[in-house]
């Protein structure tokens, strides 16, 4: 099963490959930049998914201040 993740490095893979061949016009070349981003911005914006929904493990050696909020469960200061 793929993964967003997969399918947007996948075509991001494709779209260089295309970009690589030199057999576009400037116009051509201009929009497969412009989708490259948009891709490169997705990728982003998925692998920040992603980190945030793995719970963060304390630093070893790191102690939790007493009464401090938990991250996700009280207000932001």
């Amino acid at each position: 099963m793929s993964t967003p993740l997969d399918s947007l490095v996948a075509e991001l893979d494709a779209v260089a490959e295309r970009l690589r061949s030199g057999d576009l016009d400037a116009a051509g070349a201009a929009q497969l930049v412009e989708r490259c981003a948009e891709l490169a911005a997705g990728l982003s914006a998925e692998l920040e998914r992603m980190a945030r929904a793995v719970p963060a493990e304390p630093v070893p050696g790191q102690v939790e201040l007493p009464g401090a909020p938990v991250a996700g469960q009280g207000e932001l200061l």
